[in-house]
């Protein structure tokens, strides 16, 4: 399909926090990386000890002619940090997720968000009976491939301009929930055939990946063989009731795990939340469950922390522990060659 160019509306500045502060160097660094953009300072109120900030950033793919806005989160640090980009589910925008990006931030750990033109907020926009085909749409292979596109567009943008002296480009993470997902599995090596041709996306920055609610590849028989591939540490985050149901298209939990056990990745890890939905791990504060929904939040969280550090510093003290101290709210917890 061809992608829409959106321009998303101005850099929202509303929240704030308590231990926020944002140098004079950082700020130089942003003003000069985006001179329109106003940079938020903020806070995460999850345990972290970082101060950080956000900024939107609207970049243009001119060789796809394809608008890739971003949101970055930032810790207000001098040194060189870690690099997730995350990637959202479909009808998703950069504002989302902000309960993991600001995490990663308030924790010494740079945050990406990618919003996808072919497959964001905008397919709620326009009449409702034109909505189907309109996920259907966004669902094709053609936004698929786009959506990788935009993640390596993004990164070469990010590490080509004033801010690559803070990025620890040995330590770039994908991440993603639901569509979002499937974009990191491809970033990180997955591949799928199309006429007789294999689509290889696989970015070579990607040392790691964070794979939330990921559905299974629609019309490969064999997972296996699309997914074998992705060698990359991952880590895998779903729950019993994380069903999609979207025109068209129907997946049961147990696709997630699935995916799981396709992954070639020597070290892997699954958490599987007892209850819940597909929706639970966007921004949505009620979805899953008023009492689990925040619970959940907690524990991921902390999980991907433990991951991380497992990943990039050898150090799986954290990833063997947690699934001990979260024992209530789950139904499994699988490693793979990991701790």
């Amino acid at each position: 399909m061809t992608a829409r160019p959106h321009t998303p509306a101005a850099t929202d500045t509303a929240t704030a926090g308590r231990r926020a502060c944002l140098g004079l160097g950082l700020a130089a660094a942003i003003a000069a990386a985006a001179p329109h953009r106003a940079w938020a300072a903020l806070t995460a109120d999850d345990g972290g000890v970082e101060g950080f900030g956000a900024v939107d950033l609207d970049w243009v793919d001119a060789a796809r002619e394809r608008a890739v806005p971003v949101r970055l989160y930032l810790p207000d640090r001098h040194r060189a940090t870690p690099l997730v980009v995350f990637s959202h589910g479909i009808g998703g925008s950069r504002r989302g997720y902000s309960w993991l990006g600001s995490h990663f931030a308030s924790h010494g750990i740079a945050s990406l968000h990618l919003q996808h033109v072919g497959s964001d907020r905008q397919l709620w926009a326009g009449s409702v009976f034109g909505l189907v085909g309109r996920l259907q749409d966004a669902a094709q292979d053609g936004e698929a491939i786009h959506r990788v596109l935009d993640l390596r567009f993004a990164l070469d943008t990010l590490l080509a301009g004033e801010l690559a002296g803070r990025i620890d480009t040995s330590r770039i993470v994908a991440a993603g929930h639901s569509y979002g997902a499937n974009t990191t599995l491809l970033a990180s090596g997955a591949r799928v055939a199309r006429q007789g041709r294999v689509v290889d996306l696989h970015d070579a920055r990607v040392r790691a990946a964070i794979v939330i609610s990921a559905p299974p590849f629609y019309g490969e028989a064999d997972a296996r063989a699309v997914l074998s591939p992705v060698r990359v540490p991952s880590l895998h985050v779903t729950a019993t009731e994380d069903v999609i149901r979207i025109p068209g298209y129907y997946s049961g939990a147990e696709d997630r795990v699935k995916v799981f056990d396709a992954v070639g990745s020597a070290r892997k890890w699954l958490a599987v939340y007892e209850g819940g939905s597909h929706s639970m791990f966007t921004d949505r504060r009620g979805s899953g469950g008023a009492a689990l929904n925040p619970r959940v939040k907690q524990a991921t969280r902390a999980l991907v922390l433990h991951f991380l550090h497992g990943v990039f510093d050898n150090d799986e003290s954290g990833l063997a522990a947690w699934p001990r101290q979260h024992a209530g709210r789950l139904a499994r917890f699988s490693t793979a060659g990991g701790a």
